[in-house]
C-alpha cells in the first residue's frame, strides 16, 4: 500500500492533490483541522470540501490534526510508517494582513508546522518525496523595484528587462519587506531546502504565484480571483487596495500546479526550488479581471478604491517557469486565464443559486 500524506487536504491545492493522487492509486491521509475558518470566518471553512472528499474517495482518510503539534503529527506518520511515499504540504496561514494580527499563530502554522512535518518525515519515512507549496512572497517587495511602466489597465515591466518573461529563482529574498506572512514562509521555504541538501531528502519547493480554481473558498484577505468573482456574481461591495487597480498577478489553476507535483514525484530531485505560477501564459491585472468577470456575469462590480496598498503587496509579479519546464519538459498548462475565470464564474453562480 502506498500512502500520500496531504496537509491542508480540504483546501484548494490540498483537495486537488488529494483527488489526483487518489486517482493515481494512493491511499491519501489528509491532515486538515479547518483553521481557514478561524482565519477568515465560517464562509471560508473547508469542512464541506472535506466531507465531499470522504464521500467520493474510498481511500481518503482525514485526520483532524494541528501541524503545530509535533507529537500529533508524528503519531499520524508512525501509523503508516515507511508506506508513506509522498508528503504534499499545502497547509498554511496565507494572508499578509492576518499574520500581523497574530504573528505567533502565523509563524507556528507556516514555519513550525513545516519543521514538524519535515522532522516527522526524516524520522519515519526519509525516502519519501516532500513537496512544499511556498509563495512568491518570499521575494518580499523586491519585485516592486523593477522598472515598471504604467499602461491603461495594468502595470508592466520594461520589455528590455531580463525578467520581462517572468521572475526567475535568481531574485534575492534579502534586504526587502516581506510582511510577517512572507517571513514565516521564507523560514519554511529554507527549511525544506535545507532538509533536502543537509539530509539528502527528496524535497521540492514550489514558489506559487496566485493559486486558484473553482474550489477556492475566497475571502477578502486571501483568494483574489475567487473572492472578486463572488462579489461580482452576488452583488457584494469590493475594495481595491492601491496601485490604481492595475497590479498584475499570474494565476495558475490548481490542476496545473498539482500536475507539476506529479511530475516532481515521479522524478524527484533534492532540495530543489521552482517559481511556479501562470507565467506569461495566464496572468491579469485587477482591472482586467474585473472587466472579464463583468462580461461573464452581465453584472457591474460595486467597488471602492483605497489609496493605501497592502504592506508587502506586489505591483507586478509574473513567474518564469522555464527552470521547471527544463527539468520536466512533458509538463505544460491546461488552463488559460480565461478558462480559469470562466470556471470560477460557473462555480460562484452555482453556489449563489443553492
Amino acid at each position: 500500500m502506498k500512502i500520500a500524506v496531504v496537509t491542508g487536504s480540504a483546501g484548494l491545492i490540498g483537495s486537488e492533490s488529494t483527488k489526483a493522487f487518489h486517482e493515481a492509486g494512493f491511499t491519501v491521509v489528509g491532515i486538515d483541522n479547518d483553521l481557514r475558518a478561524y482565519f477568515f470566518g465560517k464562509e471560508a471553512s473547508t469542512d464541506s470540501t472535506n466531507s465531499e472528499l470522504q464521500e467520493k474517495l474510498p481511500n481518503y482518510h482525514p485526520r483532524k490534526v494541528d501541524i503545530r503539534d509535533f507529537e500529533a503529527v508524528k503519531e499520524v506518520f508512525e501509523e503508516f510508517g515507511s508506506d508513506i511515499e509522498l508528503i504534499v504540504h499545502t497547509a498554511a496561514q496565507p494572508s499578509h494582513d492576518w499574520a500581523a494580527k497574530e504573528p505567533f499563530t502565523d509563524f507556528g502554522v507556516n514555519a513550525t508546522g513545516t519543521l514538524n512535518l519535515l522532522e516527522a518525515t526524516r524520522q519515519v519515512c526519509p525516502e519519501a518525496v516532500f513537496i512544499f507549496t511556498s509563495t512568491n512572497k518570499v521575494y518580499g517587495d523586491t519585485p516592486n523595484h523593477l522598472p515598471l511602466v504604467e499602461l491603461e489597465e495594468r502595470w508592466e515591466i520594461e520589455e528590455s528587462h531580463p525578467f520581462h518573461i517572468g521572475i526567475d529563482e535568481s531574485m534575492s529574498i534579502d534586504q526587502c519587506k516581506h510582511s510577517l506572512f512572507g517571513a514565516s514562509k521564507v523560514a519554511a521555504d529554507v527549511l525544506v531546502q535545507e532538509y533536502g541538501r543537509y539530509f539528502g531528502m527528496k524535497t521540492g519547493v514550489f514558489r506559487g504565484g496566485c493559486l486558484t480554481g473553482p474550489a477556492h473558498a475566497g475571502a477578502e484577505l486571501h483568494g483574489f480571483l475567487a473572492y472578486l468573482m463572488k462579489c461580482i456574481v452576488e452583488g457584494r461591495p469590493y475594495r481595491i487596495f492601491g496601485y490604481k487597480g492595475k497590479q498584475v498577478r499570474d494565476n495558475i489553476h490548481a490542476h496545473d500546479l498539482v500536475s507539476a507535483f506529479i511530475h516532481f514525484y515521479e522524478n524527484p530531485r533534492v532540495g530543489e526550488v521552482y517559481n511556479m505560477g501562470g507565467s506569461r501564459h495566464s496572468n491579469c491585472s485587477m482591472l482586467e479581471a474585473i472587466r472579464i468577470g463583468e462580461a461573464l456575469s452581465g453584472n457591474k462590480l460595486d467597488f471602492t478604491y483605497l489609496e493605501d496598498n497592502r504592506i508587502g503587496d506586489h505591483i507586478w509579479y509574473i513567474s518564469d517557469v522555464q527552470k521547471f519546464q527544463s527539468h520536466y519538459p512533458d509538463w505544460n498548462y491546461k488552463y488559460s486565464i480565461d478558462d480559469i475565470l470562466k470556471e470560477i464564474f460557473e462555480a460562484c453562480t452555482a453556489n449563489a443559486s443553492t
